[in-house]
């Protein structure tokens, strides 16, 4: 009877000893398991917040491109009303008269000093004017950088006279000519001053 007791207490501590084994199977099985999920679910996470920076930025360009198409329509719009327009007068700032700055865009004191002659009477009258400023210039240098610095000087009269006289930016427009129009040849110093220029055509 000893001995089968004693294989009695031998099967138990058999049949505890694998349940101790399997919860602890059981246990590591569950905790990869649970690593294995918290894993999947990161790069979901990653995956989501992917895909809404990316829908962001799509946002973002479609915007861009929506006021992008919205300014080249109000630029167009001016365009026509200055093409549709009735000639008032022009006025012209010549290098020699109004002494821009040698291959520069600042506007000097006289160059000021005759925007503000010309701006009086229309910010006086309060005309439903519109302003075609065209910037001009010299033959040296390349055809490209005359077309930026004649856009420039142009840009810069622009600003002025909605600066300094509140002259609304939607009823002027610059264009750059840069050397293609010259009014005399460009022999001689006293030409090319003449050739750098900018154009003020008044329209109604």
């Amino acid at each position: 009877m000893r001995w089968k007791g004693m294989i009695v207490w031998t099967l138990a501590a058999g049949l505890l000893a694998t349940g101790c084994a399997s919860k602890k199977y059981v246990r590591e099985e569950v905790g990869r398991e649970t690593a294995a999920v918290h894993t999947r679910v990161d790069t979901l996470q990653g995956q989501v917040e992917a895909t809404q920076t990316k829908v962001r930025e799509h946002d973002e360009q479609i915007a861009q491109v929506s006021k992008t198409a919205q300014e080249a329509l109000q630029r167009a719009q001016e365009a026509g009303k200055l093409a549709e327009g009735k000639l008032l007068y022009e006025t012209v700032l010549s290098d020699d008269k109004v002494h821009f700055p040698f291959d520069r865009s600042a506007l000097s004191d006289e160059a000021r000093a005759a925007l503000d002659t010309f701006a009086q009477p229309l910010v006086g009258d309060n005309q439903n004017i519109y302003i075609e400023i065209q910037g001009h210039t010299d033959s040296v240098g390349s055809d490209q950088y005359n077309n930026d610095l004649g856009l420039e000087r142009a840009e810069a009269v622009r600003r002025y006279l909605n600066m300094q006289h509140h002259i609304p930016l939607h009823r002027m427009a610059v264009i750059s000519y840069g050397e293609t129009a010259p009014v005399t040849d460009n022999k001689s110093r006293d030409h090319r001053s003449q050739n750098r220029r900018v154009v003020l055509v008044v329209l109604k």
